[in-house]
């Protein structure tokens, strides 16, 4: 025997089938609405403005800052970014602009991903600054370009540096008033060892243990010459990885 839904019933169903929508949408919007993950990954980038550094036919500073430095900062998570120059005598150069904060402040109706955005634009703005302050300066001190940032990163080198990144946008080449890599003699693993023993006996080593460091035109200056550009990758990878005990990522190079 058929029979039929009381009306008040039937007026029920029609109620919560109209709220099922609601209550789909109203979770979709919290969702949305969800903030994200914090960024909390410290970071560093390190600007070359020697004049190896402008080179049409070799190592393109400028160029690279700008191809590497937007990628890096968004897939390593940085949530905040130091900068460094290579100069002439880079611990102790002017040229100095503020770090930026990738992960800025909000409430409940900000676009953190539009906000994160904004933030990294201004860090890429800033490096632009640092290299044309850089550039002003002769000489090529790395090795004091990687001791200021790994300080500045971990905190004047009092703090934790192992989630800490470093893209550092160089060919590499050490050339200050008192060294000059050019001319020391890298072609064994004896000799290279002799010349890192004494550049750590003079200058000490950069604070760099535990952290990620990206190289970005290590070596472009060797274009062609194979053997030469082995052995100063193999020179630059004992003193990152064998003696400051950095781990080296080759993803933005």
């Amino acid at each position: 025997m058929h029979r039929s839904v009381p009306d008040s019933r039937r007026a029920g169903l029609r109620r919560t089938a109209a709220l099922v929508p609601a209550v789909v949408l109203l979770a979709a919007l919290v969702s949305c609405t969800s903030p994200p993950d914090p960024l909390d990954t410290p970071c560093g980038v390190v600007v070359d403005g020697s004049g190896s550094g402008s080179s049409e036919d070799g190592f393109d500073a400028e160029a690279k800052l700008k191809s590497s430095m937007l990628p890096f900062l968004d897939e390593q998570g940085c949530g905040s970014v130091e900068f460094a120059p290579i100069t002439r005598s880079s611990k102790s150069s002017p040229c100095r602009v503020a770090d930026v904060d990738l992960d800025p402040p909000g409430n409940e109706t900000t676009d953190r991903d539009r906000a994160r955005a904004k933030a990294r634009s201004l860090a890429a703005k800033r490096a632009l600054e640092e290299l044309e302050c850089a550039r002003t300066q002769d000489g090529s001190d790395v090795w004091g370009a990687l001791d200021r940032i790994g300080a500045a990163v971990s905190g004047d080198g009092g703090g934790d540096g192992s989630s800490a990144k470093l893209l550092v946008v160089s060919d590499f080449d050490q050339a200050d008033k008192d060294f000059n890599l050019y001319k020391a003699d890298l072609s064994t693993e004896q000799k290279r060892s002799s010349v890192i023993d004494t550049l750590v006996e003079q200058r000490g080593l950069p604070g760099l243990k535990d952290m990620h460091v990206y190289p970005v035109g290590l070596g472009m200056q060797y274009h062609g010459r194979p053997s030469e550009s082995e052995d100063f990758e193999a020179f630059w990878a004992e003193i990152l990885e064998g003696r400051a005990q950095a781990h080296v990522d080759y993803d933005y190079r």
